[in-house]
């Protein structure tokens, strides 16, 4: 339950991202597309972010720490463009203009995720008697 949630949580923050930067475009042609369109790259989003973005930050260790951790915005607005190469790849009509549409994108998407994440948990805590 606690994945589905997550992917949701993923949409939406898209969603409100393609609003919000300009050159990051969903253009599926209808509304149930768009919606599913958001559903599989919000899907691949979080594919690339627990596979690669993990084995970046071991290989990428002493860059992480000789930037403070500013490299990890390039890292994720790099993740964003994957994102968006393998969505071109599997034909959804998802779109990112280039790095900085990408860069301004994943600030928004991880600020809109976590601010939707502290209403949604993910997962529902149920009493036990």
């Amino acid at each position: 339950m606690g994945i589905l949630i997550r992917l949701v949580v993923n949409a939406v923050a898209l969603w409100v991202t393609t609003l919000v930067v300009p050159g990051i475009d969903v253009t599926g042609g209808s509304a149930g597309r768009n919606v599913l369109t958001l559903l599989a790259v919000a899907l691949i989003f979080g594919i690339v972010n627990a596979v690669i973005k993990p084995i970046v930050k071991v290989v990428g260790c002493i860059f992480y720490i000789l930037t403070l951790g500013l490299i990890a915005l390039v890292v994720n607005a790099l993740l964003f463009l994957l994102t968006d190469w393998l969505a071109s790849a599997l034909n959804l009509p998802f779109h990112v203009d280039g790095f900085w549409p990408a860069f301004w994108g994943a600030i928004v998407m991880a600020v809109v995720g976590w601010a939707i994440s502290l209403a949604v948990p993910d997962r529902w805590e149920g009493t036990r008697a």
